[in-house]
């Protein structure tokens, strides 16, 4: 149930990438023949005033002198609104953008379509007037702009209110992506984590078991490293898995730590065993806090490292809590970064927030897990 549903989430992937090559390969068509959309936007225009025209000018024959000067109004104004209004905007989205200055740009585009749209209406209203109806300049009112100028206004608002809500749209869409790409990228950030200084470290546990001539002991430890890196291959293209999954791999991984540190190292859990197939989590969050815990802290028989992992059903939360026996770090073996990529890919899951605590005595991190819906 849980591998189908996460799977069900890879196709939409791929079809965002069809989606965008496709959409690539219009732009891509669109530069190489720019005259295409020239002579499908006319088309459109001559469509548009062939069907105003006939509303307008009922009963007219298609070849009357009324129908052609009706046809030749509405021709002469859709096509040089559509000039005045379009044109503009691709300039200025190439200038201003919707979604970094979006109030500058509505006031920056209302203002241009206003003006180019008031001189289309000039031109075509005056130019009628005065080469058709031979009419006189000075008889021109005002008042047969008002209407036109009107009905633009109305349109361009809703064009122009359209085309953010696009670029809007569009933004959210690419953010997303990045969003879940740079949570890739730290997902496959921590699960380099087990770095060659781990399997360094338990190949040479392995040889004390060899050479202490303990067959038992040693095929035990390779089972479990063998788990440990199978689990590691496994989970590399989910972003979840059941809490169950992680716990049984923080368990292999455990042994082989206290292999190879011995009592030095004293792990509790409580975890109710009801709950474990039934709760998500990013896969490595929990090892990753075990391998912060055993790092940062030294480690002995006298004075051992305590671990607490536990699950509270109720809050759905899990706590993985240490006492702090802080040690000095080398040089370059701590970057810092492990806690910080775990917060990223959380905060890609859910809104809820990974804490981090500590005191002088103890430190502990408690980590959301999710439902599987």
């Amino acid at each position: 149930m849980l591998e189908s549903a996460l799977s069900s989430q890879r196709p939409a992937l791929t079809s965002d990438d069809e989606l965008s090559a496709r959409k690539k390969s219009l732009t891509t068509l669109g530069r190489h023949y720019p005259h295409r959309k020239w002579v499908f936007m006319l088309g459109l225009m001559l469509a548009l005033s062939v069907v105003m025209s006939l509303v307008f000018c009922r009963g007219c024959s298609v070849m009357s002198e009324d129908f052609l000067v009706t046809f030749g109004y509405n021709f002469f104004y859709t096509t040089g609104l559509w000039l005045a209004n379009g044109f503009p905007s691709e300039w200025l989205n190439r200038r201003v953008d919707w979604t970094i200055q979006p109030i500058k740009r509505f006031l920056i585009t209302l203002s241009m379509s206003l003006v180019l749209s008031l001189i289309v209406i000039l031109i075509v209203t005056t130019g009628f007037n005065v080469w058709y109806h031979h009419r006189p300049l000075s008889s021109i009112t005002w008042r047969p702009f008002v209407m036109p100028l009107l009905i633009t206004v109305v349109v361009s608002l809703f064009l122009h209110s359209r085309s953010f809500l696009l670029s809007w749209r569009d933004a959210t869409t690419q953010a997303e992506r990045l969003q879940k790409e740079n949570a890739q990228a730290q997902a496959d950030s921590l699960r380099r984590q087990l770095d060659p200084h781990f399997l360094f470290n338990a190949l040479n546990a392995l040889t004390s078991l060899v050479e202490e001539n303990d067959p038992a002991r040693a095929s035990r430890f390779i089972r479990q490293l063998s788990q440990v890196y199978r689990y590691v291959l496994d989970s590399q293209e989910q972003e979840v898995v059941p809490l169950g999954e992680e716990i049984r791999f923080a368990e292999a991984y455990l042994y082989l730590q206290q292999t190879r540190l011995g009592e030095g190292v004293q792990v509790e859990m409580s975890l109710p065993a009801a709950a474990l197939e039934t709760l998500l989590v990013p896969p490595l969050a929990v090892q990753l806090l075990l391998e912060n815990a055993l790092k940062h802290n030294a480690t002995s028989q006298r004075d051992p490292l305590r671990i607490r992992v536990e699950l509270n059903q109720d809050a759905r939360t899990l706590t993985v809590r240490n006492n702090r026996r802080p040690r000095r770090l080398p040089e370059g073996e701590s970057t810092g970064l492990g806690l910080k990529n775990l917060q990223a890919r959380y905060a890609f899951l859910t809104s809820q927030p990974v804490r981090v605590e500590q005191t002088e005595t103890d430190f502990w991190v408690v980590l959301p897990v999710l439902e599987l819906h």
